[in-house]
């Protein structure tokens, strides 16, 4: 094997091999108290008319509206009392023409009774009601089914559940939830270097950082990453862990992609299956991976990432992210993405590598977007950056001063 990259490929490029990744989704039920955040796999239509009765809006007591029409302050119309009902109680007695019964909201609307008189406008004089008001036919009062018919569209499809749909939910007594399962996403860490964070660090080894922020950066796109031991830099060895993961979803590795002698995974990918991208014409980046194999019939595919960890973290929230969050069936709603970002200008001259998109981390003072020069191993880079910026691949030089359009970081 050479030490080339196969064929650099636009960013562009890029993002349509992985928008036609061949995916399947798969529906499970959840309890409604594990729904919180998750896709909802069905049409969720209303079992019940909401409210499933006539119901009491405001504390005070159910009339007759016409017995009320001429009450006033000064000139109060006397009701005969019935009987008190509150929430949950089941009233008794019809509702008659000179009498009224209490009622608490949330209590049904007993019968014969067509409107509700606020308490604020009445008065208990002598065990009998004083109305002060006069109401009109349906007033503070709920018909049934004025919330929604039973079998009308209650939640669409798609939905993400968030704690007031919980509650919508909860409202007709569904006790599971039809959602989108997660997908499982294989995370596997390689290189001789790496130690796992409960081991002691040595001389010429370090912690592996990028199996932790690329998992978290999985669970925040909506799967479910799975994790493994590190991987040494060894062909039998990765090919072995990526054949156990065939079932995944999809596997992500990150180092083993550049062009260098002791990389091995495009060897692994091209005697598996094919390799669809290696290289990327991107600053950090450029040495990513994306092959495909077959498993029991389904295409599996191999996300690459570089082992420098801005590199890996960058090029999965441009490139991945997007296709995660889609496979877990979470949308990006149109017309907010805009909001996240902020025009500022370049604190300093800044010259990009050429030939190759560019994305720079900036750090954020005042108007200024400060760049952060540092290489794409400096893990700090991300502790300190606000956002980034991005470059075409055209562009020579950026002056300072410069109006530059600022991405938060977790854009996607």
């Amino acid at each position: 094997m050479g030490n080339e990259f196969l064929d650099i490929k636009n960013p562009d490029d890029v993002k349509g091999i992985i928008s036609n990744f061949q995916t399947i989704k798969k529906n499970e039920d959840v309890t409604i108290e594990n729904s919180l955040s998750r896709v909802l796999a069905e049409d969720i239509r209303a079992t019940i008319n909401l409210p499933p009765f006539r119901k009491v809006t405001m504390d005070g007591y159910a009339v007759v509206s016409e017995d009320t029409f001429t009450a006033s302050e000064d000139d109060p119309v006397k009701l005969g009392l019935l009987e008190v009902i509150g929430a949950g109680d089941v009233p008794k007695k019809l509702v008659k023409s000179g009498f009224c019964t209490e009622v608490g909201t949330g209590s049904p609307v007993p019968e014969g009774a067509d409107a509700v008189v606020m308490v604020e406008y009445t008065e208990v004089k002598d065990g009998s009601i004083l109305i002060h008001e006069g109401v009109t036919m349906g007033q503070n009062m709920a018909k049934e089914g004025s919330d929604i018919m039973e079998g009308d569209l209650l939640l669409k499809k798609g939905t993400t559940i968030t704690p007031e749909k919980i509650g919508v939910l909860s409202a007709i007594g569904l006790k599971t939830v039809p959602v989108y399962k997660k997908p499982q996403i294989a995370v596997i860490s390689t290189g001789n270097e790496l130690i796992r964070h409960d081991e002691e660090i040595t001389y010429g080894k370090i912690f592996d950082i990028n199996s932790q922020t690329i998992s978290s950066a999985v669970t925040a796109c909506g799967c479910i990453p799975v994790k493994t031991e590190i991987v040494k830099d060894n062909y039998d060895d990765l090919k072995q862990k990526i054949i156990e993961y065939r079932d995944m979803d999809l596997i992500i590795t990150s180092g083993g992609t550049s062009a260098g002698r002791g990389d091995v995974l495009r060897q692994v990918l091209d005697d598996l299956g094919e390799v669809l991208v290696h290289g990327i014409a991107v600053k950090p980046g450029k040495p990513t991976i994306i092959g495909r194999f077959e498993n029991e019939g389904l295409d599996k595919y191999v996300v690459g990432l570089p082992g420098n960890p801005v590199a890996a973290s960058m090029v999965f929230q441009l490139f991945f992210a997007p296709f995660l969050r889609e496979m877990a069936s979470i949308e990006t709603k149109s017309g907010l993405t805009g909001t996240n970002t902020v025009e500022l200008e370049i604190s300093k001259r800044y010259r990009p590598a050429k030939g190759r998109k560019h994305y720079l981390l900036v750090k954020i003072d005042g108007n200024d977007a400060i760049p952060i020069l540092k290489d794409s191993g400096a893990i700090t880079s991300l502790a300190e950056a606000d956002g980034y910026i991005e470059i075409g691949k055209n562009v020579e030089i950026v002056e300072k001063g410069t109006m530059v359009t600022v991405y938060p970081l977790g854009y996607w």
